[in-house]
């Protein structure tokens, strides 16, 4: 893809194009759903931003990096998937696959493994990475919640060979999401635990 002109003029009047050049409303439920993917994007950057700041005698901060780029690429995969109309398609339209499913799923073991079992719930917090992890979380879980309500809408197909599961979603997006939201939860414990900063347990308040 080559962006030539960065300004169109359509969204003058409100509108915009999907992928496949349909034009459409900028209120339509499906650019709420990769807005609100691509707001995710744009957190899961400034957690990286900040992950320049640690000391590199963490080295969790490294490997952590390299996982928040990959998430990142994903994520523009789902944005581009989301932006185009059903049935339309384009030469090299990503998938989210079950590979990248499992991938989310062998990384939130490989940093529970560090962590002590939680007795409560935990306030956000644990440091400015941990912080914007947390803030990624709430804004995945929108992201799912977006994609749901625009299933019941449309359906979202994911490139030239994907099936009619006779569901709204190819199952493995929306399972990318489903553990993505997890994944940030799992990761931003981590680096706190990695920078050796406290968790703050929500202490309740009793009647």
């Amino acid at each position: 893809m080559r962006i030539t002109k960065v300004y169109t003029r359509t969204g003058d009047k409100g509108k915009t194009r999907l992928a496949g050049g349909q034009e459409i409303s900028k209120d339509h439920p499906r650019l709420e759903t990769y807005g609100t993917v691509d707001e995710l994007n744009c957190i899961v950057g400034l957690a990286r931003a900040f992950l320049v700041d640690v000391p590199e005698t963490i080295p969790q901060a490294k490997f952590l990096d390299g996982e928040l780029e990959r998430i990142q690429h994903r994520l523009f995969d789902i944005g581009s998937i989301l932006a185009t109309a059903p049935g339309q398609t384009f030469p090299n339209m990503p998938e989210i696959t079950a590979a990248e499913v499992t991938h989310l799923e062998k990384l939130i073991d490989h940093c529970q493994k560090d962590l002590k079992p939680l007795e409560e719930f935990i306030l956000p917090g644990g440091g400015k990475v941990a912080s914007f992890l947390h803030q990624a979380r709430t804004v995945c879980r929108r992201a799912e919640r977006r994609c749901v309500a625009l299933g019941r809408e449309e359906t979202v197909k994911t490139g030239s060979s994907a099936k009619d599961y006779g569901a709204p979603f190819q199952p493995e997006l929306l399972q990318y999401i489903n553990r993505l939201g997890d994944a940030f939860f799992v990761l931003s414990r981590w680096i706190a635990w990695a920078q050796k900063t406290p968790e703050t347990l929500w202490k309740r308040t009793k009647s």
